[in-house]
This record gives C-alpha cells, sequence and structure tokens, in this order.
C-alpha cells in the first residue's frame, strides 16, 4: 500500500464551533468538507439540525448534506461507504478531505477497517427479532441486548429499534457482543489523519446550547417539524432526533409547547456530554478549548497541528 491518504476530522459537542472553525480551515488548506452527522443527511430537517447555511459555507464545497427524505433509514455501512467514496473523490482533485461531525460511531467507522458487511448478519435472526420487538415492545428488546451486552445498551436509544435489533443479531449469528465484535476489528487508521477536537467550559457550552435552542425557536423550528408531522412522518430514525421527537410529543398533546422546548435545551446538554465522553473514552483526539473569545488565536494553534502532524502547508 502506497502513502495514505491526509485527512482532517472536526469532532465536539453541539454547537461548539464546528461549522465555523472547518470552513475556515477549508480555506486555508485547499479543503472540502464532508458532514460526519447523521442527522444533516435528511432532507427538510434544516432548522433542528443546525445545518450549515448557505452563507456559511463561504464557496467551500460541502458533501452529505440533504441526500436522503426523512423516511430513509441510513446505516452506519452507507455512511461509511459515502464518506470514504467523497473522501477519494476529494483527494482526486488534489483537495483535502475534512470530515467535520458529532456522530461518534459514524466517525470511527469511516476512519478504521470497520467491516458491516455479511458477517454478523442473518435475516432469518433479523427477521424474528423485528417481530419480537413488535410483540414484545422496544423497551423489553433494549432490557434484553442489556443484560447480553450492556455496553452496546448503554450507547444504542432504546427507540433506535435498527440498531438493537443489529447488536442482537451480531450476538446470536457470531456469539460476540456488538461491542466485542467492534473491538476485533479496530486496528490500523486506513487514513493518515489528524483529529481534532472541539471543547468548551461546560457553563459556557450549555449556555450557547440553550441560546441556539431559542434561536432554532425564532428561526421556524416549529413550523419545520410541524411540516413533518402533517405529512404523516413518525416511527422512522430521522424522527428520532433530538429537536424533533420532543415537538413531536408537544404535537401529539403530551407536554405543552414550553415543556417540549425544556425538553429540547435538556436533551441538547445531556447530548453534547455524551458526545464528549464517547471521543474521549473511544479515540485518540488533540482538544482545543474554544472557550475563550479569541477565535483567530484558536484557529492559528489549530492550523499549526494539523500543518505539523500531515506536513502541510496554508494556502497562498
Amino acid at each position: 500500500m502506497g502513502e495514505k491518504q491526509k485527512v482532517i476530522v472536526i469532532i465536539g459537542p453541539t454547537a461548539v464551533g464546528k461549522t465555523k472553525t472547518s470552513v475556515e480551515l477549508a480555506k486555508l488548506l485547499n479543503g472540502e468538507i464532508i458532514s460526519g452527522d447523521s442527522m444533516q443527511i435528511y432532507k427538510g430537517m434544516d432548522i433542528g439540525t443546525a445545518k450549515v447555511k448557505r452563507e456559511e459555507m463561504q464557496g467551500i464545497p460541502h458533501y452529505l448534506i440533504d441526500i436522503k427524505e426523512p423516511t430513509d433509514a441510513y446505516s452506519v455501512a452507507e455512511f461509511q461507504q459515502d464518506v470514504r467514496s467523497r473522501i477519494d473523490e476529494i483527494a482526486s482533485r488534489g483537495h483535502l478531505p475534512i470530515v467535520v461531525g458529532g456522530t461518534g460511531l459514524y466517525i470511527q467507522s469511516v476512519l478504521f477497517d470497520y467491516h458491516f458487511s455479511d458477517s454478523g448478519k442473518d435475516e432469518e435472526i433479523r427477521n424474528s427479532l423485528e417481530k419480537k420487538s413488535e410483540e414484545i415492545g422496544f423497551d423489553k428488546l433494549h432490557a434484553e441486548l442489556a443484560e447480553i451486552d450492556p455496553k452496546s445498551a448503554a450507547n444504542i436509544h432504546p427507540n433506535n429499534v435498527r440498531r438493537v435489533i443489529r447488536a442482537l443479531e451480531i450476538f446470536h449469528t457470531t456469539g460476540k457482543t456488538m461491542s466485542e465484535y467492534q473491538e476485533t476489528q479496530q486496528h490500523e487508521p486506513l487514513y493518515e489523519v489528524a483529529l481534532i477536537g472541539l471543547t468548551m467550559e461546560r457553563d459556557v457550552l450549555y449556555d450557547r446550547i440553550n441560546r441556539r435552542v431559542d434561536m432554532m425557536e425564532d428561526q421556524g423550528l416549529l413550523e419545520e417539524v410541524r411540516n413533518l408531522y402533517d405529512k404523516g412522518i413518525r416511527d422512522c430514525q430521522s424522527i428520532q432526533a433530538i429537536g424533533y421527537k420532543e415537538l413531536y410529543a408537544f404535537f401529539d398533546g403530551k407536554v405543552s409547547k414550553e415543556q417540549a422546548m425544556e425538553d429540547l435545551k435538556q436533551n441538547s446538554r445531556r447530548y453534547a456530554k455524551r458526545q464528549l465522553t464517547w471521543f474521549r473514552n473511544k479515540m485518540d483526539v488533540t482538544w482545543f478549548d474554544m472557550t475563550d473569545g479569541d477565535f483567530d488565536q484558536k484557529l492559528s494553534q489549530i492550523f499549526t497541528f494539523i500543518a505539523g502532524k500531515l506536513q502541510l502547508e496554508a494556502n497562498k
């Protein structure tokens, strides 16, 4: 194998400033950006997923945004394939791929030699698990997984039935838990990677998350979600996203609007905390604290790190 392709990956919790940082780095390094977020793939889900706006892109190409309908499923395996082919495509133009995202497992699947192929797959087992989930309910199926594989169960939301079923399917097919199965697959990274993590003091981050949710409401989040709700889109992967499920509860008459917005803030804060924990435990990240206001200084530090790590020079 020849030299590995150089790739920059920028991760971090929601609202930490990944969009701005990635666009500025792309301008400096002749880069193009691939979204590593498992929800920004969906069309018509712009405000709630904090999708990068046209003007924020500043002319930098962005990929894997708006590629699926909200009713479509999207697996980690598809994501892995999509991102890798975009990396090759960007590199073939002599540009630098920059993957930006918050979905840990998705990012990991791209960088490491994960095989989502046929091992651990068995249609018969999967069908019987799907039937079982309808009979006993999502929570009981998740509880079953928690007994067999507490580690995976802790990382999979009970409503994410597809992943619960997948984890059980792997166990019944290979005799290994999903965690064990994944650990046996983590070899060398496939790329020469500069893996940057952006972080922030918790109080500052939480305050930014709360303000971002208020801003989303001002930008028309309720109308966006109502539009999906009125189309009868429910019980699918996209609607499990934070920002959508809370407002569905409001439209269903289960909670008040105020309560739904409060739940949305709380779930976003919890998600940010989970994201940070996941990245710290699972990946070799170089962290940059974005708490203090001097963005240009931070950008310069990040650039210096990347340039040193990947032997790159700035765009003239």
